[in-house]
């Protein structure tokens, strides 16, 4: 038998703990003594103490807890049900994770505003080009939205083209244009970034003919040539901000605007995403 003390530290839990689940009939001591009113409690017990501290985490409250436990809820199930917690879990931290990157790139941009050079900014013609390219629909222009699509697209777009026999000529292209149906709130229009859906393609540079690639779901089109202000970025796209609102700025004050999307041309993609380089090729004409 162990004292409330001891078992409180076996079952790393408070003894303030157990005595509130004493109180509410959750966790019964195994004994009391009548005379001194201390608690005891037996090895057995921590059994039931980790479904409780399991159940709870999982964010039963404790009146749910002890009717799970009245029900003998087995091993394999309560399992599963942490396992789902688990996943719960991890996606959560994991768009924390994005939302604190997000926040970290504003804040780079707010620290940079006036200090990146715009004389990077240039304007020129860029060529037509070919590309084979996957597509899909993110919710915005947010990168929270942008990085989950275009990433899977990107890593079933390689396979498909070597299964299918085709080899790469030239660099990564993504590239964006306003859904179909425009943006919701009326004041859309290309590249306006103002909440609407957008679709993203993710395309590598190709010679193969134009048009489908099997059933693959790839097509291979011709990208017709346009008038664009491009400065590079060096870094992982995540922090992208600071550079594309340096362009954003070049435009502005030398009678630019911009007509569509940014393209996004890999320029070099190392495994450390750091250590990309990317062209951004924004669609402009004079204001």
């Amino acid at each position: 038998m162990f004292t409330i003390g001891d078992f409180a530290r076996y079952g790393r839990v408070s003894p303030r703990m157990l005595r509130h689940y004493d109180a509410i009939g959750l966790l019964r001591p195994d004994r009391t003594d009548p005379a001194t009113g201390y608690r005891f409690y037996g090895a057995a017990q921590l059994a039931r103490l980790n479904r409780i501290i399991a159940l709870k985490d999982l964010g039963f409250t404790l009146q749910q807890v002890g009717a799970v436990l009245d029900e003998q809820v087995g091993p394999e199930e309560l399992r599963g049900m942490l396992r789902l917690r688990r996943a719960e879990l991890a996606d959560a931290v994991a768009a924390a994770t994005a939302r604190l990157a997000q926040v970290e790139a504003r804040l780079r941009s707010i620290e940079s505003e006036g200090h990146m050079p715009a004389d990077d900014v240039v304007i020129k013609t860029v060529p037509a080009v070919r590309v084979a390219e996957l597509t899909g629909t993110a919710a915005s222009y947010e990168p929270q939205d942008i990085g989950p699509v275009i990433g899977p697209l990107y890593e079933s777009l390689f396979p498909l083209l070597e299964g299918a026999g085709i080899r790469p000529t030239g660099p990564g292209i993504a590239r964006y244009e306003d859904a179909p149906q425009g943006s919701p709130d009326g004041e859309g229009g290309s590249g306006s970034g103002s909440g609407s859906a957008v679709v993203v393609h993710a395309g590598v540079t190709v010679s193969a003919p134009v048009g489908p690639v099997g059933d693959t779901g790839v097509q291979v089109v011709e990208l017709p040539p346009f008038e664009a202000a491009t400065i590079v970025h060096r870094g992982a796209m995540d922090d992208v901000l600071p550079t594309a609102q340096t362009l954003a700025h070049w435009l502005d004050a030398h009678g630019y605007r911009s007509t569509g999307y940014a393209r996004e041309v890999t320029l070099e993609c190392p495994p450390d995403r750091d250590q990309w380089v990317t062209e951004l090729q924004e669609p402009v004409a004079k204001a």
